[in-house]
């Protein structure tokens, strides 16, 4: 019953397979190796972007941050809703790598185009003195589990357009937010004017690597250097290339976000039917879910992990409604779910 977190869960045996199929003799380095051309190439045709620069990174940490500082100035603000990732959760990592501040859009878990217009329009104000507006940065699936509908992607877009901003997409979970929608990957990307795109794979069964697109090709060269002078190019890089191939191979990188935000549904449904409160609609592979502090009691005892939120297990009243987060990966069964349920 582990609801901690889609990281804990473990590597899909078809990319360990491809790790120890390029694990064979030798291969050259820094991105070189044939694997990755084959990547390049299915990612293109993946987004549809023919001429899109694509690039792959250990963590999601290192692809947001590389992929802002290529789209930003240290003398521009990068403007994010206050509970993103770059935010909250990457200690200031994006500020090191970019040189450039955060300015928090006002509002709850996702930006609203007039809250975002508004807080375009407070930059700028100062001539010299004061930050110049910079990029857009949105995460897709929100922390907080919701997803952008491609309306809302293309609202907000359009905001940065006018002011002439670049446009980054945090997708640690985009394809979880892909198989929700329905949709393509150009239109949740380029199509709806998203620049540059972090393609998440650590949340969704890789052991660790994520890509970077870029939709102008123009600025691969400048993310080549700093992703180099970052100290994230990897020599051994075909062990990046062969996890990121046996993910796209034959759509795996699909069917495990499906079953993941299966899994997601499936306890939803259980924590409705049980009367629990829902702090936000669960709309991809993330729950954020209110019930009572002795049930959780009951739950810890018998073994299930996951993350009280803003609350502590002892104290208080047993009574009292606590708030958790629930997050499913591809490889949960329905029995740990439905033991999950049965206990509550």
């Amino acid at each position: 019953m582990y609801f901690a977190s889609d990281n804990s869960g473990p590597v899909h045996p078809q990319v360990m397979a491809k790790l120890a199929e390029a694990n064979q003799g030798y291969q050259m380095a820094y991105g070189a190796d044939t694997m990755m051309n084959e990547v390049r190439d299915r990612i293109r045709s993946i987004f549809e972007a023919p001429g899109a620069a694509v690039y792959l990174v250990a963590t999601g940490t290192a692809a947001n941050s590389l992929a802002l500082a290529t789209l930003s100035n240290p003398w521009e603000t990068i403007f994010c809703s206050p509970v993103a990732h770059i935010h909250e959760d990457e200690c200031n990592a994006p500020e090191f790598f970019t040189g450039a501040k955060l300015t928090l859009v006002p509002g709850g878990d996702k930006m609203a185009p007039d809250a975002l217009r508004g807080s375009i329009l407070g930059e700028e104000t100062r001539g010299v003195h004061g930050p110049q507006r910079g990029p857009v940065s949105i995460t897709q699936v929100t922390e907080r589990g919701s997803v952008y509908s491609l309306e809302e992607l293309q609202a907000l877009c359009g905001v940065a357009k006018e002011y002439g901003l670049p446009v980054h997409l945090d997708g640690a979970r985009f394809s979880n937010a892909l198989v929700a929608l329905n949709c393509s990957p150009a239109d949740m990307t380029w199509k709806a004017g998203v620049d540059a795109v972090s393609f998440g794979g650590t949340k969704n069964g890789l052991m660790g690597v994520e890509a970077v697109v870029f939709f102008d090709e123009s600025k691969a060269w400048e993310f080549e250097l700093r992703r180099k002078r970052g100290a994230h190019l990897f020599s051994k890089h075909r062990y990046l290339s062969a996890q990121m191939a046996a993910y796209l191979e034959d759509d795996l990188w699909l069917k495990l976000a499906r079953q993941a935000n299966a899994n997601c549904a499936r306890l939803a449904d259980g924590l409705r039917a049980k009367g629990a409160e829902f702090l936000h609609e669960p709309q991809a592979n993330m729950i954020f879910a209110a019930f009572s502090r002795a049930k959780h009691k009951q739950l810890h005892e018998a073994g299930a992990i996951y993350h009280l939120w803003g609350a502590e297990l002892e104290g208080g009243d047993d009574d009292e409604s606590l708030a958790c987060r629930l997050v499913c990966d591809w490889s949960i069964g329905t029995a740990e779910i439905d033991q999950f349920l049965s206990l509550l």
